[in-house]
């Protein structure tokens, strides 16, 4: 960062701040700036390929940018030590597209693991704080099942509370909808949401499910890989409304009366 940089606003959760993500000489995104609102639901959205999934790993160290940094709060994560990142990330949860759950585990099992790894809980603790998650995101009654054994959208619940438990400031979802139907992506949907209102979770999601998009976010940015970077941002709702973008309506408009419809479910009326 420049020397003449302004701080990160306060205000902003997460700042990303002239992000260029690279691979040898390809460059997949440049110049990307945003910034994340505390206690938002915060959209990456674009079609596949655009990079959504690759931006994600660059905010969570996962890879590392050609250029550009990520501040968490005031505190730059790209040039902070090994050891302050881990510090930084035990206040993170990743929901990913796979799932990432262990077949050979019970739900409670896998809720566990970072129960385990880092509290200084007793195994009884661990448990019950495991079980706790669970019944989170209404998964009581299951919790000695195996992954294996229960539903895609029971799945998704599941690796969700394994997310949550560390009670994370941050959620990251990686295309939480993709592999589930309409009904059961809106239920995760309510579910998330429920989660934000609660605890006062940041999250960030990874999405190009135009019904998830309209129906959660409050902030996105829309990634086109083209243009190699963002070429819009804001609320989606507005974007569809007020942005003359062709690539912004093309993106937000497919099988437009579809996915609006299936936003206001659950939300007791019209979009």
């Amino acid at each position: 960062m420049s020397a003449l940089a302004p701080p990160p606003e306060p205000s902003a959760h997460i700042t990303v701040r002239g992000l260029t993500l690279a691979f040898g000489d390809f460059v997949l995104l440049r110049d990307l700036d945003f910034r994340v609102r505390r206690g938002g639901v915060f959209i990456i959205m674009g079609p596949s390929g655009c990079g959504k999934s690759v931006l994600l790993r660059h905010m969570i160290g996962l890879l590392e940018p050609a250029r550009g940094e990520v501040f968490y709060g005031e505190r730059s994560f790209t040039r902070a030590s090994p050891e302050q990142r881990n510090a930084m990330l035990r206040r993170v949860g990743i929901l990913y597209q796979r799932n990432a759950l262990w077949s050979g585990m019970t739900l409670t099992e896998n809720v566990s693991l970072p129960l385990r790894e880092y509290t200084g809980l007793s195994e009884d603790e661990v448990r019950e704080v495991a079980r706790l998650k669970l019944a989170l995101v209404g998964l009581r009654g299951f919790e000695d099942y195996t992954p294996s054994q229960i539903s895609g959208g029971m799945q998704k619940r599941a690796a969700l509370a394994r997310a949550m438990a560390l009670d994370p400031e941050v959620l990251f979802f990686d295309e939480p909808s993709s592999g589930l139907d309409p009904v059961t992506a809106r239920r995760l949907d309510d579910l998330m949401l429920e989660l934000r209102e609660s605890l006062g979770t940041t999250l960030v999601v990874v999405s190009h499910d135009l019904a998830s998009i309209l129906s959660i976010g409050d902030d996105s940015i829309l990634l086109d890989p083209e243009a190699r970077t963002a070429i819009a941002s804001g609320h989606p709702r507005e974007l569809l409304a007020h942005c003359d973008d062709p690539r912004v309506r093309r993106f937000l408009t497919r099988g437009a009366e579809g996915a609006q419809g299936a936003a206001a479910v659950g939300r007791g009326g019209p979009v």
